[in-house]
């Protein structure tokens, strides 16, 4: 670990300030490493050095083959240190080892991925007219400010980093202040596979310092944002005042819609992990259970009968399957949504509350809500924490308008036997995923993103790459004869 650098310009650097941040196990909240405060002298430091990597530097002239190769090694070297990396991710935000291992392995998949397609860039050619040569080119559009959050360090870092660096752009990556620990290991993973220097910078530092310096600043040419829909309104405020190219993955209040006729014993484990997984900091959680009536109660019973087995604890304990909020700050406000949920008059059925023996760490139970209903504030605001609630429906129809009662489109799930239902719903739900009979898996080979206000554009596959070129036409004329208009 280079404990007290960011990295800049090919460089361990300190901050302009000399400030420091503590990291800390949100587990037991011991220290875990000090990283640099940046503010936006260091931001502009590390955009000036992808500005010169892109403009002035070898990336440009670096073939699309020697690129993909370069992310083949980045992926081979995480799977080299998947074990220490995973540990690393565990004690930085808290999740299960096992949630980590898998994380650690999907962000070596990306890098992969994107090294494969590095080559696969390709144009368009055609005669218009019969005496010239017209094609178009697909270009990188320079530097890229990527801002990442907080829940999936390694991935998000990846899954900015990759299509970027396939498509031959430049990148200052900001990770969370509360996160910074893998994608600094990234950076050392960078150096190792001698990527040139300024390429990819990272930068540990908060939003409002940094953040809104990558959206402003004229010297970016795209951002890309992961996080929470008012911040990501702000990112697109700043980035409007240079008109600059932009992808958001914002929030979502996400439907998972059980069926009478679903496998039940699927449909409730499938209902628990939509809700919990990752202690419910998820930005596609399922985290609004809408349930047939005519199974409602037995559903319900079913789903407590299980809570019992969801152990909080370490993530590096055995058997541990959700571990602790990200912060203070995080738990306090899934304390207040839970105030909010009672004062709502919906139904507590389980949680609620800070388990007792954890009070080291910022732990909450899994918690769940009966009785709710589409306007209550817990059915549509978005409360990042592990709090499901649970509403009815009568039949198919009140099912997708219930589910698409929100500002948000980022995923939806179904669960049915019923394959023309099924593929109805899919046609119904605005929703940018829907999973049907399953519910969190995710693919590199596929675009990710949302509708509404969970965001714009798209990240992952070959739809993720395409967020990161531009598209310049060329007209070739063989015969400079005069056209004779003047």
């Amino acid at each position: 670990m280079n404990t007290g650098r960011m990295f800049i310009g090919g460089e361990w650097v300190d901050s302009c300030s000399g400030q420091m941040r503590s990291i800390t196990d949100p587990a037991n909240q011991q220290l875990i490493n000090r990283v640099p405060e940046a503010d936006q002298d260091d931001v502009n430091r590390a955009i000036a050095a992808a500005r010169t990597a892109f403009d002035k530097g070898p990336w440009r002239q670096t073939t699309a083959q020697d690129r993909g190769k370069i992310l083949f090694a980045v992926g081979q070297k995480i799977r080299e240190r998947a074990v220490e990396l995973a540990e690393l991710e565990v004690k930085n935000c808290g999740k299960p080892l096992a949630e980590a291992q898998f994380d650690i392995q999907d962000a070596a998949n990306c890098f992969e991925f994107y090294g494969g397609l590095a080559t696969k860039i390709h144009g368009e050619t055609m005669s218009v007219p019969a005496d010239s040569l017209s094609f178009v080119l697909r270009e990188p559009i320079g530097v890229c400010g990527q801002i990442i959050p907080w829940n999936y360090p390694l991935v998000m870092a990846a899954w900015k980093l990759a299509p970027a660096l396939a498509a031959g752009n430049t990148c200052v990556l900001k990770p969370s202040e509360l996160t910074p620990l893998t994608a600094l290991e990234l950076a050392k993973i960078f150096c190792e596979v001698e990527l040139p220097p300024g390429v990819v910078n990272v930068v540990t530092g908060p939003g409002p310092g940094c953040g809104e310096v990558l959206a402003s600043s004229p010297f970016v040419d795209k951002v890309a944002f992961t996080g929470g829909t008012a911040t990501g309104q702000k990112v697109m405020a700043g980035v409007a005042k240079e008109l600059k190219r932009i992808s958001l993955e914002l929030g979502g209040k996400s439907p998972n819609i059980v069926f009478a006729d679903a496998d039940r014993e699927a449909a409730v484990d499938g209902a628990l992990f939509a809700a919990f997984a990752n202690q419910g900091e998820v930005c596609s959680a399922g985290s609004r259970l809408l349930v047939e009536e005519s199974i409602h109660r037995e559903f319900i019973a079913q789903m407590l009968a299980k809570i019992p087995k969801i152990k909080l604890g370490h993530g590096l304990i055995a058997g541990t399957k959700m571990g602790p909020l990200i912060s203070y700050a995080q738990l306090e406000k899934v304390e207040s949504y839970v105030k909010i949920g009672v004062e709502e008059g919906a139904k507590l059925l389980c949680g609620g509350k800070r388990p007792k023996g954890l009070e080291a760490g910022f732990f909450f139970e899994p918690t769940i809500f009966d009785g709710v209903t589409p306007k209550m504030r817990i059915a549509r605001e978005e409360i990042f924490g592990p709090v499901l609630s649970i509403l009815t429906f009568k039949d198919e129809a009140e099912a997708i308008a219930m589910a698409n009662d929100t500002e948000y489109g980022l995923a939806a799930g179904v669960w049915t036997k019923d394959i023309h239902r099924s593929l109805r719903l899919v046609r119904g739900l605005r929703a940018g995923i829907v999973w049907v009979n399953a519910y969190h898996p995710t693919y590199n080979e596929l675009p990710w993103g949302g509708y509404k206000k969970s965001g714009l554009g798209r990240e992952l596959g070959l739809h993720g790459i395409e967020e990161y070129l531009e598209t310049k036409q060329v007209n070739f004329h063989g015969d400079p004869a005069p056209i004779n208009w003047y």
